[in-house]
């Protein structure tokens, strides 16, 4: 249980998610990888800050537990205050070791029913719910589709973005989605635009080039409020104070009381140092009249490090060889995060520049740094930097695959003492006034206002009924394909349920009408369940009255306009209205023809398009529905161990196509019977909580009863 409790005064209580990369409190490890960078600073100072702000109460960021003893030991404690109203929340998913952000899929659900479990045994619900980059936005969408909270996301860098500049580089796509799961990202990302109520972008240039990219983009949805910087940490040099980072660059250096041109970010190849090094070596006159000294990440031994640091940071070391730069430039091995500040200051007491040369920059957050330090500025046109140097004046942007713009732009500053200090004044004066964390909380806190003033909430106490509250466990399972098939499986199944009534809830997850439901289960001669969650996760009803759960239709009848999505599809090829008997109020139910229909990606696309928050699901190669996006099997499932207070991990759930892979992943254990259509679910990858039997039907889901000891 957390030790924060929220002042009666006060009452807003927001929760940030952001779930890779290393996030502690306290001498982040910036630059340690392509994960810890730029983002885990911003999530951390904007906790402090929004904590600091008279109307919140409360901020948790919620991050993925570390148990690793290749990293530090901050990182398995599961909870770290931070500010007297903020602390980090860590959860634990998937492998207990430091793993990369594109490794992390196949566990985000478990991290989001693990975090769900949290924040109900906490004193009350989130009032906002804001998640940072795509992973931490998948998980913020089911967290919002269960409760009904808002919504609000940062995206930092954006998949569709970076999947042009991969495929511009002449990458193939095949490579780039083993290495980037690209798809799963784009998914993501788009399912955060349908859902979110707010995006928070740094720069206008992100709404207008890059999230113009998605199907589901709404830029009235979108909101520019740029970071703050600390402003007590990064401030110019103090007469008389002397640097002590100095002496790491001195062994460097043949004049190290030269200015310096600095450059300061991970090894990575879209930071684009290589091209700032090639722009030093090619001028000689840059090299009479400053150092350039390039801060990028720590380091031990080049050839330990990820495949691309190692590119880039050989790639500069042969370049330095090349143009014989030895004693003209410092490569340090290693800096703490605290030292951040003094080599910005140890920079701007050079009359040095700081430079950003990256192929795109989404914000530049160390620009408002160097600026606060009273560094002038060379920055990339591409993003950000744009937005920083067009509000302070501070500084040249420059085309950064441009070797000779970028030395020219060194050269105009570092050449001009009058222009040094004038680009110096402005920074210092402008960052002050419209980047301070204060101004950036103040006008987050403006912005989410209406949605802090009412949002629905499901009840927490759970319903009792009866001889049904000493049940502990429940085994769900589809109907088609997976419970009927097998007349043996049948009569074994029906056995199980019989002998284990008093303890095992029985409930059917189907794409089925109720009516047809029950009418298919009585024909095989299978007891009436305790719970049947109906027509993919729209209906659910309690026997033995058959007593719909009218607060779980109030839930999902949330952006459904059945009329629209039947006006968007009635003109497809390919798709064709089942009968009056498969439709419902919450599900619209056609037949598929894959030869003639438009891929279903295709037609998500559409329905994106057309601003339609929906999901759909193909079943057996031929069945095509649409529901609302708050309903699936999963979430209606969830909803139920919710009422229930039972825990994910004792219920059962069995399947056999691609509508119930939602219901099976997480903390659920689940079972893939064999069936001719299980090849839709052969994507699930969690090997202790999804078993793929041997046996068909209502057999595989004995099989894996006796694996799980169940």
């Amino acid at each position: 249980m957390s030790s924060i409790m929220t002042s009666k005064k006060v009452s807003h209580y927001i929760l940030l998610i952001s779930v890779h990369g290393l996030i502690r409190g306290r001498d982040l490890e910036l630059g340690r990888d392509a994960d810890t960078g730029g983002q885990t600073k911003y999530v951390v100072d904007l906790a402090r800050a929004l904590a600091c702000q008279p109307s919140v109460g409360r901020v948790d960021l919620a991050t993925r537990l570390v148990d690793d003893p290749e990293v530090g030991a901050d990182y398995r404690e599961a909870l770290e205050p931070l500010d007297k109203n903020a602390q980090i929340v860590r959860i634990p998913a998937g492998p207990e070791g430091y793993i990369k952000k594109e490794e992390l899929w196949d566990y985000l659900d478990i991290f989001a029913d693990n975090l769900l479990e949290w924040l109900r045994q906490q004193t009350r619900m989130p009032d906002v719910i804001h998640s940072h980059y795509a992973d931490a936005g998948y998980v913020g969408v089911r967290l919002s589709l269960l409760t009904g909270i808002p919504l609000v996301h940062t995206g930092h860098s954006l998949g569709r973005d970076k999947l042009g500049r991969l495929l511009a580089m002449g990458l193939p796509n095949d490579l780039i989605e083993q290495r980037y799961h690209i798809s799963k990202r784009i998914s993501a990302e788009e399912d955060v635009l349908a859902n979110a109520e707010l995006v928070v972008t740094s720069t206008r240039n992100e709404i207008a080039e890059q999230y113009e990219l998605y199907d589901y983009y709404q830029p009235e949805r979108m909101v520019v409020i740029p970071p703050g910087t600390d402003l007590e940490q990064f401030h110019p040099p103090e007469n008389k104070v002397k640097i002590a980072f100095g002496k790491s660059l001195e062994p460097f250096l043949n004049n190290p009381k030269k200015p310096m041109i600095l450059a300061l970010s991970r090894p990575d190849e879209r930071k684009n140092i290589v091209s700032l090094v090639h722009a030093y070596g090619e001028s000689p006159e840059l090299q009479k009249l400053a150092n350039l000294v390039i801060v990028a990440g720590n380091r031990d031994d080049i050839r330990e490090m990820d495949e691309g640091a190692q590119a880039v940071l050989t790639e500069i070391l042969l370049l330095v060889d090349y143009y014989d730069l030895y004693g003209h430039i410092a490569i340090p091995k290693h800096h703490k995060q605290e030292d951040v500040p003094d080599i910005y200051r140890l920079a701007a007491e050079s009359k040095g520049v700081f430079v950003n040369p990256a192929l795109t920059e989404p914000f530049g957050l160390t620009l408002l740094e160097a600026a606060a330090c009273g560094l002038p500025l060379v920055a990339t046109e591409n993003g950000g930097p744009v937005d920083i140097i067009g509000a302070c004046h501070n500084g040249i942007l420059v085309d950064p695959l441009d070797s000779s713009a970028i030395a020219n732009a060194l050269l105009e500053i570092l050449s001009s003492p009058k222009k040094w200090e004038k680009f110096s004044e402005k920074g210092l004066k402008n960052v002050r006034k419209r980047y301070s964390w204060n101004t950036h909380a103040q006008k987050y806190l403006e912005m989410i206002q209406p949605l802090l003033e009412h949002h629905p909430e499901f009840p927490k106490v759970a319903r009792v009924r009866g001889d049904l509250s000493y049940r502990d466990r429940a085994v769900f399972s589809d109907i088609d394909q997976s419970l009927l098939g097998s007349a043996e499986g049948l009569k074994a199944f029906a056995a199980y349920l019989a002998e284990n009534r008093k303890k095992v809830f029985f409930g059917v997850a189907t794409g089925r009408r109720l009516d047809s439901a029950m009418t298919i289960l009585k024909r095989n001669g299978l007891p009436v369940p305790d719970v049947l969650i109906t027509s993919l996760g729209t209906e659910i009803v309690y026997s033995p009255q058959m007593t719909p759960d009218s607060a779980w239709a109030r839930h999902i009848d949330y952006h459904w306009n059945s009329k629209a999505i039947r006006r968007i599809i009635g003109e497809l090829p390919g798709l064709t209205l089942q009968p009056k008997s498969e439709q419902s109020r919450f599900k619209i139910s056609y037949h598929y023809d894959a030869e003639q229909a438009p891929t279903v990606e295709e037609i998500q696309t559409l329905l994106r398009q057309e601003e339609q928050a929906v999901n759909v699901y193909i079943s057996f190669g031929q069945f095509f529905d649409i529901v609302p996006v708050r309903a699936s099997k999963g979430l209606a499932l969830r909803y139920f161990a919710q009422q229930w207070n039972l825990p994910l991990e004792r219920i059962l759930v069995a399947g056999g196509s691609g509508a119930d892979e939602d219901m099976m992943q997480g903390n659920t254990l689940a079972v893939v019977v064999a069936n001719r259509h299980r090849e839709e679910l052969s994507g699930l990858r969690e090997p202790e909580r999804i078993y793929f039997a041997a046996q068909p039907f209502a057999l595989g889901i004995i099989e894996a009863i006796e694996h799980y000891d169940f």
